[in-house]
């Protein structure tokens, strides 16, 4: 578990989060910001043409936690944020477990969202998680998406 200043929250953990626990850690004493914005990624049954029947997440401890400060400290420089909650599993998770957790709160919609969604997009191809699929094929590991490099090639150019 790691705080990096008051208002933001980053964890690399192994158990499960309560969603409405977190949207009160953004709200709780809260009177500044008029929007929050969250996102929850699941673990769904398929992926490229396979069923996927269970997902497998690893990451460096260290690198991993850092990784996901930096990229909360970027989007702090390009919007105005209030709280910020970034929460990743890892181990073993089944299907429609909760894999990720990215919370943001701020003055106003517009930044929520940006900020939101632009940390998802770099989580997916910065942070140093590795995934391995349990499918009808058996184990594999999963190679990072083109769309998903794409996606966050697209904020550097904004």
């Amino acid at each position: 578990m790691k705080s990096n200043s008051v208002s933001d929250y980053i964890s690399v953990q192994s158990q499960d989060f309560d969603l409405k626990t977190e949207y009160q850690a953004l709200t709780e004493h809260n009177q500044t910001d008029g929007a929050v914005v969250t996102f929850v990624g699941l673990v769904r049954d398929f992926n490229e043409g396979k069923s996927v029947t269970a997902l497998h997440l690893e990451h460096y401890p260290a690198m991993a936690e850092r990784s996901l400060q930096d990229i909360v400290a970027q989007a702090r420089t390009r919007w105005s944020l209030g709280r910020i909650r970034v929460i990743h599993r890892f181990g073993t998770l089944s299907l429609s477990e909760q894999i990720v957790f990215v919370g943001v709160s701020a003055k106003h919609r517009g930044d929520a969202f940006g900020a939101c969604e632009f940390i998802m997009d770099f989580l997916k191809t910065r942070a140093p998680f590795w995934k391995k699929e349990q499918s009808s094929e058996g184990l594999h590991w999963v190679d990072a998406k083109q769309s998903d490099a794409n996606k966050a090639d697209d904020w550097n150019q904004k």
